[in-house]
């Protein structure tokens, strides 16, 4: 993955809204590079900048300073080629409520200038990849909200773009149609495609993204893998549950041979310590057997994006509003 070669690449991207050079900009020097084939996450709080980078590198906002790259194609030279190159799905659905589904996917596929014989073909098969195949000739307004953003997702892929931008792709939608979207993107990645997602749901970043840039205040405060942020937020946590409330006080004692502070729960028979992952959670569970500590369970807990947030931002992420970034 870190051979291949760049699909997208924010280069010093800077916007400032409005006329006074002393205005703080709303994206101020943002770098990143996302490799074919793979995904990034955008985090960031309320009014952090995510939605006018993303804005800026699709072509619907000029930079004040800086460019970016799209497929190899500059945003700023080629705006033409980039927007050839590339899917966008925005915050909202974009699709006419008073069409049918497949009357959308041919009345962009018309403007895409796709002859009609293989836009009956690529209607069809639009349509059943994205489970809206049995609604396809119901008014849009009809539709579910996930299978309005499955739809939405259906129509930014009709000419077949390497590259696919998703700002807040699954906003508004319950945890079902959530987790049928992620199995959609999952197979378009599998597929090639290279995807940049602005989300609110920590969650998503962390099921879908293969790095992770966080921002605020318009800056980049953190990038890396998800495991790599989590890590920064603090080790992870060895969890053991014993089986029997009399051998507390002996895998405490086995527990701290691990230099680590054990936190014991008595009404939950559990007991909590900073660990080296895998390896202390090895070392502990031997001793527990050979010591004939019967356990219910053992385990890591890990810190969560959301801590991430916490550590890096100060709070717990927010949910964003449709319109975060022109007010920034």
């Amino acid at each position: 993955m870190s051979g291949s070669r760049p699909a997208i690449e924010a280069l010093d991207l800077v916007k400032k809204f409005g006329a006074s050079a002393r205005q703080d900009p709303a994206v101020d020097g943002v770098s990143f590079v996302v490799p074919e084939g793979t995904v990034l996450g955008l985090l960031g709080p309320n009014g952090a900048g995510k939605t006018t980078t993303v804005r800026m590198m699709t072509t619907l906002t000029e930079p004040t300073s800086g460019t970016a790259r799209v497929a190899g194609y500059d945003v700023c030279e080629q705006p033409d080629m980039v927007r050839r190159s590339m899917g966008l799905t925005g915050q909202v659905a974009t699709v006419d409520e008073l069409l049918t589904g497949r009357e959308n996917i041919r009345m962009i596929g018309g403007l895409y200038g796709i002859r009609r014989r293989d836009l009956a073909r690529l209607s069809d098969e639009l349509l059943e990849q994205f489970s809206i195949a049995e609604a396809a000739d119901r008014p849009v307004k009809s539709y579910s909200g996930g299978m309005r953003r499955r739809l939405d997702l259906a129509v930014s892929l009709l000419a077949a773009p390497p590259v696919l931008f998703l700002d807040e792709p699954t906003t508004g939608l319950d945890p079902r149609s959530r987790n049928e979207l992620w199995e959609v993107l999952r197979g378009l990645v599998a597929g090639g495609t290279t995807l940049l997602l602005t989300t609110q749901y920590l969650e998503e970043a962390d099921q879908l993204a293969d790095a992770i840039v966080v921002m605020d205040k318009g800056t980049i405060i953190a990038e890396g893998t998800p495991l790599e942020l989590k890590q920064q937020a603090g080790n992870a946590s060895l969890v053991i549950t014993v089986s029997h409330a009399e051998d507390l006080a002996i895998a405490a004692a086995l527990l701290r041979k691990t230099g680590a502070e054990v936190f014991v729960d008595a009404g939950a028979r559990q007991l909590t310590a900073a660990a080296d992952g895998l390896v202390d959670m090895t070392r502990v569970a031997g001793w527990l057997r050979d010591s004939s500590i019967e356990v219910d369970d053992i385990g890591l807990s890990r810190p969560s994006l959301d801590d991430v947030f916490l550590s890096l931002t100060g709070h717990r992420a927010e949910p964003l509003s449709v319109s975060e970034e022109e007010t920034a």
